[in-house]
């Protein structure tokens, strides 16, 4: 009885300095995007280095993840029909009232999945694997086929399909499949190296921190540089992006329900590949449109902050009972 005391005691220290963390992490990110928000003007000009931030995230990650965990499954189809289809009717839906506020609201949905989704899902326990392999599938889909749904709208201002493809091509190999490549030729080829840089893949949430402090600061300045703003067409637009953001993580997260895979299927559809989001808005439609996807980069991370929370609360309500349990086995231990 004394042994399993003391296991238990040691077990509640180890879950008490992790759920400790947890609550750390989930004020993290709301105190990113106020850093970023407020120092704007310096932030936002180390926005160059993202796409080297997002590189060191998804290569810590996919440093932990094995390749026989990256298959292919029907609900990666379904994703990317919703992403595609859903985008198109939000936009046919709206463009009889305002043509500008359906594309901003568009474009929410047609983002394809953020490269720092893997990370999140990672943290909230969900199907890392699945979430990579989507996220491949996702972006290289838009690579291909938004060209073709801009062509659609009629909004195609003097890019090629090749021009296109290539640009994004160029955005998305070094962020996306090199980190792969080198995470996993690491494996094989220096397994002791690889091990050493998996034990640190928690240094994954703090880079993301950092990329969350700039691109909120890029944001920022965006809205307060813009030539000749409409604010009321962009309030309009920010908070559309907050009830397209809500139900698309909500739904998500429903859908995934339904097939085994709550976590990543709600991360999937909710967090978005925002830069992209907005480089393709300011190239396709009205720059205005972009306030849609520069939006979409508050809202989701609020989100994420909250399921962080949600996690580590979740987690200290289980650190309690456990405690309990522990002091019934010591009061029965003191009454023998």
């Amino acid at each position: 009885m004394s042994f399993l005391c003391t296991v238990l005691s040691e077990k509640n220290l180890s879950e008490r300095k992790h759920i400790m963390s947890q609550s750390i992490k989930s004020f993290i990110l709301p105190l990113a995007m106020l850093i970023g928000g407020v120092f704007y003007g310096f932030f936002s000009q180390i926005a160059v280095a993202i796409p080297y931030f997002i590189f060191a995230m998804l290569f810590l990650t996919f440093c932990r993840l094995s390749p026989r965990e990256v298959r292919l499954h029907r609900l990666h189809a379904v994703l990317l029909l919703i992403q595609i289809g859903g985008g198109l009717a939000l936009y046919y839906a709206l463009a009889f009232l305002n043509v500008t506020v359906a594309e901003g609201v568009f474009m929410c949905v047609l983002a394809p999945t953020a490269m720092a989704a893997t990370v999140i899902t990672g943290m909230l326990g969900g199907n890392a694997g699945f979430m990579a392999t989507y996220t491949l599938i996702s972006n290289v889909g838009m690579a291909v086929l938004a060209p073709a749904v801009f062509a659609l709208l009629g909004k195609q201002e003097g890019l090629s399909f090749a021009q296109t493809f290539l640009y994004v091509c160029r955005q998305l190999a070094p962020m996306l499949v090199l980190p792969l490549a080198v995470a996993w030729g690491l494996r094989w080829i220096a397994p002791k190296v690889h091990q050493a840089i998996a034990a640190k893949s928690r240094l994954t949430f703090y880079i993301w921190a950092l990329s969350l402090t700039s691109i909120t600061g890029r944001t920022v300045r965006f809205l307060i540089e813009q030539p000749n703003p409409d604010y009321r067409t962009e309030t309009v637009i920010a908070l559309l992006a907050l009830v397209v953001c809500l139900a698309q993580f909500k739904s998500g997260k429903a859908l995934g329900s339904r097939w085994g895979d709550r976590i990543a299927t709600g991360q999937a559809m909710g967090q978005k590949n925002t830069i992209l989001a907005i480089w393709m808005a300011q190239s396709y439609l009205n720059p205005i449109a972009s306030v849609g996807p520069a939006s979409y980069v508050l809202w989701q991370n609020i989100v994420n902050s909250y399921q962080i929370w949600l996690k580590g609360h979740r987690e200290r309500q289980a650190l309690k009972k456990n405690a309990e349990e522990a002091k019934n086995l010591a009061r029965e231990k003191n009454n023998v």
